[in-house]
């Protein structure tokens, strides 16, 4: 992704709409936290969305490339998008630069 230095960025350029770098904000948050990835019930309880949903989202994030899965292994999300352009709750005072 192209860079401008010091300029803000919205989600769009970072190539991910708001609701997708709120899921990707709470995968990060998550896996930072517990240390193993959520599951699709975690993001179900935290967004207060349907099973369907969580899953519709999970899949439109590995399809554009902004996460990866194993088939068939649970807890195995891995984001692949640099932390500092997650839009991540200041308050959490979590150090991005610190790897997962």
């Amino acid at each position: 992704m192209n860079q401008k230095s010091g300029a803000a960025r919205s989600p769009s350029d970072r190539g991910f709409t708001e609701k997708q770098g709120q899921y990707l904000a709470f995968i990060y948050t998550y896996s930072h936290m517990f240390r193993r990835a959520p599951v699709e019930t975690d993001m179900q309880r935290h967004f207060q969305v349907s099973p369907p949903s969580v899953h519709q989202m999970i899949v439109t994030l590995e399809r554009n490339g902004l996460i990866r899965r194993q088939p068939g292994v649970p807890r195995s999300i891995q984001i692949l998008v640099a932390p500092n352009h997650l839009p991540i709750l200041n308050w959490l005072k979590i150090n991005q630069s610190e790897p997962l």
